[in-house]
């Protein structure tokens, strides 16, 4: 790399530590902290809904299934991301926002102890903790695999590297300084795609082709949107599994409808998403579809990088690199917010007594540590990510497949047609989508597909079912799905 890649590397995170900085002015309690103080406009909302949907691991797993299948890459993992977020807009963000309005939550478990009971929500926390960890773990791991191949930074440097710009700026400003960091994230973004377009269309037209007519020069199969690994029923499953996921079951992208002022303003941060998955991945890969006609690689997984080296000027490849940060810092940075909320609201007023009247300074204090934590537990399992089968693995297999279980209970417990189910069905539902998610993978050994789709269908299946057969939801229940349904209204806050 030249000198003035490095120039705008290291400008880039002197931004992102100026940003925290200035965040942390604006944080002046818990509530600011986990939730902006519900004061985000929704376009800022969005565009960091988007920014923490996904991360490097586009440029390098994803890159690998392009440059390996062709368009299967974005129908498979990026399609059923703007569909399930305009799912999303309509039935579950404003619920979301008016979670926060009228009972004051800032963690998106929190209204679980009231609309199920503790225990289940105490299940569902530490059990999506455990898992985030090993989610953030993939992005640092995933970032780190670029380093190395852009400027041969050991993969151990590359993950603390990372993990410790981004652990300045998320505990110093909390949800602000995650959102307006991705804002600025999402700008150098287009500016490196814009880059790697320009670059890549000019290597295409040596060859005699374009964005328009390359596409027939593709080995076989690389247009077709399924393919034998990624069948039809992978993606409509797929679909199912990203509207719990990304409306709320990544608990990260139901703190930007928690952030926004009003429903309505919720609702509209969900389709701005929606709409940028939808147009947004389809920039960022059509350099890596063209990729089998210009670069040979060893592995798949280093295709982005070894073209961003091979048709990238100077300067430019430090921009390209910082556009790879910056999905990786943002959804981790949320992630890391999220999971302190959750640990600070949810779990320690639960086994720590003390905790249970913490002043707001201190459970701002407190929120903070777990941040810290959080970012390191991720880093050590982010060293060792080969070990627990690569990036790839990690992230459709593990959180694809787990999320299920752990977000079916908390996204349809929100829903008035589910008012009488209640813990037994919620607790139910998690331990069977666990247990058929251990039996496909490790005992039967299924192929990814199956291995994804199989614990989420168990889960939705054993929650309606159960709840049809034992109705034991609390009192409370009814009054919040209620409540909720009920989204556009005003929300007067509810009584003590």
């Amino acid at each position: 790399m030249h000198l003035l890649d490095w120039v705008v590397i290291a400008g880039y995170f002197v931004v992102m530590v100026v940003i925290g900085v200035w965040a942390h002015r604006q944080v002046a309690g818990a509530a600011d902290y986990f939730t902006a103080g519900g004061k985000m406009p929704w376009w800022l909302a969005g565009v960091s809904h988007h920014m923490s949907g996904y991360s490097a691991v586009v440029f390098v797993a994803y890159a690998g299934v392009a440059y390996d299948q062709g368009i299967v890459s974005y129908v498979v993992f990026m399609f059923p991301l703007a569909v399930a977020t305009g799912i999303g807009a309509f039935l579950f963000a404003p619920k979301w926002n008016r979670l926060r309005a009228r009972y004051h939550i800032a963690s998106p478990l929190e209204y679980l102890a009231a609309r199920f009971n503790v225990p289940t929500q105490q299940v569902l926390a530490w059990s999506g903790s455990l898992l985030k960890i090993f989610d953030v773990a993939a992005k640092w791991s995933a970032v780190a695999l670029l380093l190395d191949e852009f400027v041969g930074i050991p993969m151990v440097w590359g993950v603390i590297i990372t993990a410790g710009v981004t652990l300045l700026y998320c505990t110093a400003g909390g949800l602000w300084a995650d959102a307006l960091t991705e804002l600025g994230q999402f700008v150098i973004q287009g500016l490196a795609a814009i880059a790697m377009l320009v670059a890549v269309g000019a290597a295409l037209s040596a060859q005699g082709l374009d964005y328009a007519t390359f596409w027939g020069a593709l080995p076989a199969g690389h247009t077709d949107p399924t393919t034998s690994d990624y069948p039809a029923y992978f993606v409509l499953v797929y679909i199912v599994v990203k509207t719990f996921e990304y409306n709320g079951g990544m608990w990260n992208l139901a703190q930007r409808y928690l952030a926004t002022p009003s429903a309505a303003q919720a609702r509209r941060t969900a389709l701005l998403s929606s709409g940028l998955y939808l147009l947004w991945p389809i920039v960022l890969m059509l350099p890596m579809f063209a990729a089998p006609l210009l670069v040979e690689v060893t592995e798949s997984e280093d295709v982005y990088a070894q073209m961003a080296l091979q048709f990238l000027p100077a300067g430019l490849l430090g921009l390209v690199l910082v556009g790879v940060f910056s999905h990786t810092m943002a959804m981790a940075a949320s992630d890391a917010n999220a999971i302190s909320a959750v640990m600070t609201r949810d779990v320690l007023p639960n086994v720590w007594q003390r905790a249970r009247s913490f002043t707001d300074a201190q459970a701002l204090r407190t929120g903070r540590y777990l941040t810290v934590l959080f970012v390191l537990l991720s880093v050590l399992i982010a060293i060792n990510a080969e070990n627990l089968g690569g990036v790839l693995a990690i992230i459709v297999t593990w959180v694809g497949a787990l999320i299920g279980p752990i977000s079916i209970p908390m996204m349809l417990g929100m829903l008035r047609p589910f008012r009488h189910v209640g813990p037994t069905a919620a607790l139910v539902s998690w331990g069977g989508g666990l247990v058929s998610y251990a039996l496909a993978k490790y005992v039967w050994q299924l192929d990814d597909a199956i291995t994804v789709v199989t614990p989420v269908l168990v889960s939705l299946v054993l929650f309606v079912a159960v709840g049809a057969v034992r109705r034991d939801a609390p009192p409370a229940a009814a009054e919040i799905t209620e409540e909720l349904a009920h989204d556009e209204g005003p929300a007067e806050p509810a009584r003590a």
